[in-house]
């Protein structure tokens, strides 16, 4: 961003509970950098997501520059650094799950939910990702939905779970 510019993200203030609670995870810490990934939790779970200005935020609570709060924010996948659909959805691409046909599931999801990994569906509903390894390779290919996890699949298999999310 061009010095001086802003950004065009509305200005967030963390409310009381959020503040409060990263105060007390700063404190467990005898640095309270320590706690970063706490705060970061509680600011995501209050506004689904962490922007340039709650990392600037958060970044001048724990006396970090805001490009410090990003890049912890882009390292760990259960963080988003944008909007996010209310259904996450994260294939596995990794090679147990490709040699099974990961990657031309993800290209049948793509094209039945009309949009591409990374993106979110114009209506909010879903958010798609792929995800380097979800852990059950003899279960190939597999997905995760929110918290739920969907192994041995085919196409028509998740077209059927994407369809009857809400």
């Amino acid at each position: 961003m061009v010095s001086g510019a802003r950004s065009s993200e509305p200005s967030v203030a963390f409310s009381d509970e959020t503040r409060a609670a990263i105060e007390a995870e700063m404190a467990k810490f005898p640095e309270p950098r320590g706690a970063m990934l706490a705060a970061l939790r509680l600011v995501q779970e209050e506004l689904g997501y962490i922007g340039p200005d709650a990392a600037r935020r958060l970044a001048a609570m724990f006396g970090l520059r805001p490009v410090q709060v990003l890049e912890i924010v882009s390292f760990y996948n259960m963080f988003y650094d944008q909007p996010q659909g209310r259904h996450h959805v994260c294939l596995c691409t990794n090679l147990s799950c490709s040699l099974r046909g990961a990657r031309t599931l993800l290209e049948g999801v793509e094209e039945h939910l009309g949009i591409r990994a990374g993106e979110t569906t114009p209506d909010g509903r879903i958010t798609l990702g792929r995800e380097e390894c979800l852990g059950a390779c003899a279960y190939a290919p597999m997905l995760r939905v929110d918290e739920t996890y969907h192994e041995d699949l085919d196409l028509p298999r998740v077209r059927q779970i994407l369809d009857e999310l809400e």
